[in-house]
């Protein structure tokens, strides 16, 4: 994607303009996480169920699915449903999953039009029928495209993960002494990714909520006061233009000039 090339696709004379033209595409973040919150606390400012939270959420889902892809990101990674959300009321859950198998079906077409590859992490083995049957179409209908990848993390937590990474590990015959940080990496449901090198979680609240705790270990965090359902291109432009701002080290220390030998 270029510059010219988003443009095309943002009204002329927008705020989102003056962000687009701030990107360096040669310095994209290959892989952007967000953990989408604020659903519910969006839907109790305007007086309505929590479910409703939910379903002005699915907008916000496919304008960043699609603006990412758009502008070169290599994979998008949503935290979509936690492995603690199962302790939410029963109807809230079953909405959820109604909306996550709306999404695939009536998504299909966009994402295969944008060559999106889709896949899922997390224990989705144990989600219903029902929503599996429509993850495995929206998984291999999508199999053969070729452009960004979009993880949706599904009945997913962090430490779950490296629990199921440590246990394949074992039961693939792999001696403790033969194991280290890059092999076992591939035993995560992320194998063969890059880690996130950008982490955005909406709505304020500073935690990780257990998500890809192995993965963000030096993931860049960007945090806005900007609840899930508001969010749009332009927050995802602003999250951009600001991580590329910093200066990434990766527990180094950057050297002085006069380190460098400068006079």
């Amino acid at each position: 994607m270029s510059l010219e090339q988003l443009l095309a696709w943002i009204p002329p004379g927008s705020p989102d303009e003056t962000l687009a033209r701030q990107v360096n595409f040669e310095q994209l973040p290959a892989h952007v996480a967000i953990i989408m919150d604020g659903n519910g606390r969006w839907a109790a400012q305007r007086h309505l169920p929590r479910v409703e939270g939910h379903r002005a959420g699915i907008d916000s889902v496919r304008d960043v699915v699609e603006t990412s892809a758009r502008l070169g990101i290599q994979i998008l990674t949503l935290y979509a449903f936690s492995m603690e959300n199962w302790k939410r009321p029963p109807s809230e859950i079953h909405t959820l999953m109604t909306l996550l198998k709306r999404y695939i079906r009536l998504e299909l077409s966009t994402l295969l039009k944008n060559n999106i590859r889709f896949q899922v992490i997390g224990r989705h083995e144990e989600l219903a029928p029902d929503v599996r049957h429509e993850l495995e179409i929206g998984i291999r209908q999508t199999a053969a495209n070729s452009g960004m990848l979009f993880n949706i993390a599904l009945n997913y937590g962090g430490r779950a993960e490296i629990v199921d990474a440590a246990r394949r590990a074992i039961a693939a015959g792999i001696a403790p002494e033969d194991l280290d940080e890059q092999r076992f990496g591939d035993f995560l449901y992320t194998a063969g990714q890059p880690d996130p090198d950008l982490l955005i979680r909406t709505s304020g609240e500073m935690r990780v909520s257990n998500f890809l705790l192995w993965q963000i270990a030096y993931s860049e965090i960007w945090v806005t006061e900007t609840l899930w359902p508001d969010f749009r291109r332009r927050h995802l432009l602003e999250s951009i233009v600001a991580y590329q701002k910093r200066d990434r080290r990766y527990g180094g220390i950057k050297p002085s000039p006069v380190a460098l030998g400068a006079k």
